[in-house]
C-alpha cells in the first residue's frame, strides 16, 4: 500500500508542477498524506498498447549533453570534469538501491522512480508524445529520475 501510495504521489507531482501541461493556478491542498491519497481515482490498470518506445527519453539539453547525462552530472558527490561531448570524466556517485559508492559514470543508469510501464498504466496511454516525452525526461522533481547503478537497476525488474 505505502509503495503505491509512493507512486501514486510522485506521478501527481510531475502531473502537477509540469509547466508544459500545466493547469490552471487553482492550488489543491489536504490536511493530511491520507486526504490527498484518498482523493485519487482508483481505476483499474492497463498496460494495452504499452511499448517504451512511446516514452522519447534521454533527449538533448543542451552541451551535447542528453538528459540521462544531466541526472548522472546533478546527482553527484564529487562533481565530475563534463568535457566537450559531455564526456563525463571523474567524479563520485551514491547509489541508493545497493548503497555502492561509483567513481565511472559508465557504471550507473539512470531510473524512473515511477516507471514508463507504472506511468501508462495510469494514464500516461492516453497523453500525447510530447507529454510522454516530457514526463520520461523530467527533472523538475529531483525525485523522479536517479542515478544508481547498472546492476542494482537491472535486478529489480
Amino acid at each position: 500500500m505505502k509503495s503505491k501510495m509512493v507512486l501514486a504521489l510522485l506521478l501527481i507531482s510531475f502531473i502537477f508542477t509540469n509547466t508544459a501541461y500545466a493547469l490552471p493556478s487553482k492550488t489543491l491542498s489536504y490536511k493530511s498524506i491520507e486526504q490527498a491519497v484518498n482523493a485519487l481515482k482508483v481505476a483499474p490498470e492497463d498496460r494495452t498498447g504499452y511499448v517504451r518506445t512511446k516514452f522519447k527519453h534521454w533527449v538533448g539539453v543542451g552541451n551535447g549533453c542528453d538528459s540521462r547525462k544531466a541526472v548522472i552530472i546533478s546527482e553527484a558527490i564529487i562533481k565530475p570534469v563534463v568535457e566537450k561531448g559531455c564526456v563525463i570524466k571523474g567524479g563520485e556517485w551514491f547509489s541508493i538501491y545497493d548503497s555502492v559508492k561509483v567513481t565511472d559514470a559508465g557504471k550507473l543508469d539512470v531510473d524512473h522512480m515511477v516507471p514508463l510501464a507504472e506511468a501508462w498504466d495510469s494514464g500516461a496511454s492516453a497523453w500525447d508524445d510530447k507529454k510522454r516525452e516530457l514526463y520520461a525526461n523530467d527533472q523538475t522533481d529531483p525525485r523522479h529520475l536517479i542515478a544508481v547503478t547498472g546492476s542494482s537497476n537491472r535486478s529489480k525488474s
